[in-house]
């Protein structure tokens, strides 16, 4: 009788059509309002939506307010835009751990220096989740996943070493490592200071790399 394994690395579920639907949603009406401010104009969400060819109960979902949008243009934009910049310079090749460096070394100290703006997107999303979670809906939880995209690229050549599955925990656990969240807890839980967050930040997202790739090497 053939002894089935008992640690077998489970199949990369495939992506959710209706979430990454639900993305792009949101970041047209983000766009749409981005576009509008460059005008000069105080976009509402009715006419965010409008501009954008979404209808005003889909954007009220993801921005309820007026402040959340704006929150979302104004302050959370100009936090990644470097990051943007950075990634679009990256040569192709190189290791993960050093190209995971520069990302973090790019984004983290922008947490710090605007907490102020990004801790107030924070709000701005939770308050999106408790409203709906008032209104008796299932909350979407919804926000653009730059985190997620980032990564992505800065651990492309890991795509020979790890599984799609490896790879995607991988991804997520990194995840926790990169933004205001991560900041909150070791500034304001743990209270660190500045260099001691971000250092912290950077071992554990090298500790994690390393434990990804020892695993694959053993049960690979």
């Amino acid at each position: 009788m053939t002894r089935q394994k008992s640690h077998e690395t489970p199949p990369a579920r495939t992506a959710d059509p209706r979430a990454n639907q639900k993305e792009r949603t949101r970041a047209a009406v983000v766009q749409a309002a981005t576009g509008m401010l460059r005008l000069g104009l105080q976009p509402t969400v009715g006419e965010a939506a409008e501009r954008a060819k979404v209808s005003r109960a889909t954007a009220y979902r993801y921005f309820p307010t007026q402040d959340a949008l704006l929150v979302e243009v104004s302050q959370m934009n100009p936090a990644a835009e470097p990051v943007e910049q950075w990634l679009a310079a990256l040569p192709n090749g190189g290791a993960a751990a050093e190209r995971l460096q520069g990302l973090l070394s790019t984004f983290n100290p922008i947490v710090l220096e605007q907490a102020v703006s990004l801790r107030t997107g924070l709000r701005s999303y939770l308050d999106v989740w408790l409203e709906q979670h008032r209104r008796g809906e299932q909350p979407d939880g919804v926000r653009e996943g730059r985190r997620m995209r980032w990564l992505g690229e800065v651990l492309a050549p890991l795509k020979g070493k790890l599984t799609p599955a490896r790879l995607k925990r991988l991804q997520q656990a990194l995840s926790l490592t990169l933004g205001v969240e991560a900041m909150v807890v070791l500034k304001d839980v743990c209270q660190a200071g500045d260099r001691e967050a971000l250092a912290t930040l950077d071992w554990a997202a090298q500790a994690l790399v390393r434990a990804a790739l020892e695993e694959a090497g053993r049960k690979d």
